[in-house]
């Protein structure tokens, strides 16, 4: 790593010093692609597919280019490559309506698995950097990389269209870049990242072949 961990975490204090108070507007917005997930309405996927995109640009724009990149200048590629996942996010869920989100259709693995997520993203992963030190402003709040990203996995799990599986590939990988941090720097909330980039992307590969299946048996 070319940055100690008490850099790392004054990068999160900074930055949550600086965005005060976006934090408790990115779980507002969460909770709303939530319950856009149960209470369809017309605009339901497309907004859905713009909170996406919105935090995507947020991270890569906001964390990566204007204070990562301060202490690590791979930061100016991982913010790009956010910026490239708010595009695709867009595009695919706005402009092609490739994403369906919907939350309560019936109880399968991939709607507890999605559940199970959100719970992680939005309460336990701050809950366990705490138990581990990781005070508030001091801390990877929601809105950052990791917890979003886990959270961006939640929701992609309720995607009952074929998802394409361009939009996974940055996610995942950042599940693999972001859960170095829990090796290096002990920062053990993070290793929920890597496990829920393998299990929700193992998932959906999984239903794009039994989607597939069914569309070539019509």
């Amino acid at each position: 790593m070319p940055f100690t961990l008490e850099q790392f975490l004054d990068v999160f204090k900074k930055y949550n010093q600086a965005v005060f108070p976006m934090q408790a507007v990115f779980y507002l917005i969460s909770l709303i692609a939530i319950d856009l997930t149960i209470k369809r309405y017309p605009k339901s996927d497309k907004t859905i597919s713009i909170i996406l995109a919105f935090f995507w640009l947020w991270m890569g724009i906001v964390y990566h280019l204007i204070f990562f990149s301060t202490i690590n200048k791979a930061a100016y590629l991982f913010g790009a490559l956010f910026i490239l996942q708010g595009v695709l996010f867009f595009y695919f869920g706005v402009f092609r309506n490739k994403l369906s989100f919907k939350l309560g259709r019936n109880i399968d693995v991939y709607e507890i698995s999605g559940i199970i997520l959100f719970i992680f993203a939005l309460i336990v992963y701050p809950v366990i950097g705490y138990f581990f030190g990781h005070i508030y402003p001091s801390s990877p709040t929601f809105g950052l990389p990791c917890p979003t990203t886990i959270f961006t996995f939640g929701l992609l799990l309720l995607n009952i269209r074929k998802c394409p599986v361009i939009i996974l590939i940055i996610p995942f990988l950042w599940s693999i870049v972001g859960f170095t941090a829990a090796l290096q720097f002990g920062i053990f909330e993070d290793s929920g990242l890597l496990i829920s980039g393998l299990i929700a992307t193992s998932l959906l590969i999984y239903r794009n072949r039994i989607l597939s299946q069914k569309f070539r048996r019509m």
